[in-house]
């Protein structure tokens, strides 16, 4: 297998039959040794988070295959810690969407003159930033990705209308399991002009309280996945 990305939570590898193999690592993203799904940097290691992100994303592509949603999702090994998927071209240098349901983290650090910790964004709020550490992950619109070549508007409005659609199937999964999702984070790409929702959909990318305290990524994995 040829490595082709070493990213800040899995690498990379492309595979001899044109798919692309994604290794889990146990890096989260955070600050201070704390844990921040809306942070870029790699802030703590927590053991067997690798192989607990890709439990939880088989248990959501999964789902979302029944649910009729298209993704990149092939197979997986567990024992492995990988993940096979369909090639995907990422837009520019990379675009990740966060959907917020409730105000919470980043948002309040902008908006808290606004808006209360917690308060309900009634329909779900989507935002999108571009992939760069050195300049913070900029917010950046539909527009201005459009004028930056990165993708028309056509294809930003079917991005969030699939945005909002796993929001809600993974919002209404742990409900029923007592949980109130905050926000999460996505990350699409195009395979064939199409596009489909590509990297991951775990614990470390979403922030999820139970009685109004935050899970930690190891508790809500198990919460997840519990029979």
């Amino acid at each position: 297998m040829k490595k082709v990305y070493q990213g800040k939570t899995k690498d990379v590898y492309e595979l001899e039959n044109g798919n692309v193999l994604l290794k889990f690592k146990d890096d989260c993203t955070g600050k201070d040794g704390v844990f921040d799904p809306g942070e870029n940097t790699v802030g703590l290691t927590i053991e067997g988070i690798g192989r607990a992100n890709l439990e939880t994303s088989i248990y959501y592509f999964e789902l979302l295959k029944e649910q009729g949603v298209k993704t990149h999702y092939v197979s997986a090994n567990l024992d492995e810690a990988t993940m096979e998927v369909l090639p995907a071209t990422v837009f520019g240098k990379g675009l990740e969407v966060i959907c917020r349901l409730k105000a919470t983290g980043s948002f309040i650090r902008r908006y808290g003159a606004y808006i209360a910790d917690g308060t309900p964004l009634v329909g779900g709020y989507v935002e999108t930033t571009l992939k760069d550490d050195a300049k913070g992950d900029p917010l950046v619109t539909s527009e201005g990705l459009a004028a930056l070549g990165i993708m028309s508007q056509e294809m930003f409005n079917d991005m969030k209308a699939q945005t909002l659609k796993i929001t809600q199937v993974v919002a209404d999964d742990l409900a029923k399991k007592g949980l109130d999702l905050y926000d999460i984070k996505f990350e699409f790409g195009y395979n064939k002009d199409e596009v489909i929702l590509i990297d991951e959909i775990a614990s470390g990318n979403m922030r999820v309280y139970k009685d109004g305290v935050i899970v930690d990524p190891m508790e809500l994995t198990k919460l997840i996945l519990a029979k």
